[in-house]
């Protein structure tokens, strides 16, 4: 299986790989002309989003107001990024 690999850097000049099957990335392609850095930067927002929501929601205790803000920062990149809300693109509100 043919597979594509992705290098990650951060603002201090690290970088990571991910390797993954090629055809994952276009079966996540919702439109013909997403490259498929723009596909693997969606889901990793996504992810990214999805773990913070839950850290704030789901987690027993009570989340620290800078853990709080660090969601809210998620959710608003998430938004601009996608043109809808967290809520609305999951359909889980709170």
């Amino acid at each position: 299986m043919d597979e594509a690999t992705f290098t990650i850097e951060d603002p201090d000049g690290d970088t990571d790989e991910v390797t993954i099957p090629a055809r994952l990335v276009e079966i996540f392609s919702e439109e013909d002309d997403d490259s498929e850095a723009q596909v693997v930067g969606d889901i990793a927002l996504m992810a990214f989003a999805q773990r913070a929501h839950a850290l704030v929601h789901h987690s027993e205790g009570e989340p620290t107001e800078e853990l709080q803000d660090v969601e809210q920062a998620t959710l608003d990149q998430f938004e601009e990024r996608f043109g809808q809300t967290y809520a609305e693109a999951t359909g889980h509100q709170h």
